[in-house]
């Protein structure tokens, strides 16, 4: 899903014409303590902290799972891609200009691709000053480096693969790690593990290749064309920007590929009366880097 902390260089290079972006917001020795392992009230939607809780600690890392995993919140969101030599990583943007030392640690290297990178290059580099200097020790994980976290803290997972169309192959690639470190066993298939796409091949690919993993596609479909998508997906999951309560509640009309009603999650949402909107048009879930304010929004 789109940065919020994106520079002008940065959206050049990744082909983007308009600005997403939005001021820094608080550091993590701001945001508020621990006060209970609850995503949102009973009847209203879950809320997923975007990126871990990226508000509050640099996105994707995993000092931001477990401050999201701190706070109280079950569901993280990340995003996947592929090393030079095939390894996976969890950061959001095809460079890594933004959000590591990467200019200068290879200033020769430029655009700074993830692709063009091995994994242990990408080891090396700081994911975390950028963000604040309590943070310098902060490092892009592996996958299977986030996974295990992620595990441990007891949490659930929103897995984003960014850009499939880069990396052929990535879906079966994701599928054997995520076997490898116990995330497609019953447990974590039946209540703790998404697979979404902005791509709607990569979702059915990810169907196709493991038809019992519960996926979402990122995206507003016509409702006219919403049937088709639900014989692959589980879940449309579009910007909040652009769907309405009809729009929602024509989506939840629908079952998907394993019989449910498709859900909605919606993103991404940082301030409280954007919150109360789309829990008021009655999304499943709520993707938020502030999840914090949207929790006491919906639960107010």
């Amino acid at each position: 899903m789109f940065s919020r902390h994106a520079t002008a260089t940065t959206l050049a290079l990744l082909g983007i014409g308009a600005s997403f972006t939005l001021a820094p917001l608080a550091q993590a020795d701001q945001a508020p303590s621990r006060t209970g392992a609850v995503t949102a009230s009973g009847s209203g939607p879950s809320v997923i902290a975007h990126r871990g809780a990226s508000g509050y600690a640099p996105e994707n890392t995993l000092a931001a799972v477990d401050l999201a995993d701190d706070m109280g919140f079950d569901w993280v969101e990340n995003d996947v891609q592929r090393t030079r030599d095939g390894q996976l990583v969890v950061v959001h943007d095809e460079t890594l200009a933004r959000t590591t030392d990467v200019e200068q640690r290879f200033p020769d290297r430029a655009p700074w691709r993830v692709r063009d990178f091995t994994g242990a290059e990408i080891a090396t580099l700081d994911a975390g000053s950028w963000f604040g200097q309590k943070w310098t020790h902060a490092r892009v994980p592996t996958l299977r480096q986030y996974l295990d976290r992620v595990d441990r803290n007891g949490q659930k997972l929103l897995l984003e693969i960014k850009r499939p169309e880069l990396y052929p192959g990535i879906e079966k690639d994701t599928l054997r790690v995520l076997r490898q470190e116990g995330w497609l066993d019953r447990s974590h298939i039946r209540g703790r593990l998404v697979m979404q796409n902005f791509s709607a091949d990569s979702v059915k690919t990810v169907h196709r290749l493991r038809p019992d993993v519960i996926t979402g596609f990122l995206g507003t479909p016509p409702v006219a064309e919403l049937p088709s998508y639900a014989a692959f997906t589980d879940q449309i999951n579009p910007a909040a920007s652009s769907v309405t309560a009809d729009y929602v509640a024509s989506v939840q009309r629908l079952k998907g590929a394993h019989g449910a009603p498709l859900k909605v999650n919606i993103w991404t949402v940082n301030d409280a009366a954007t919150a109360v909107r789309m829990s008021e048009f009655g999304v499943d879930g709520i993707i938020t880097d502030r999840p914090d304010v949207v929790r006491d929004a919906v639960d107010s």
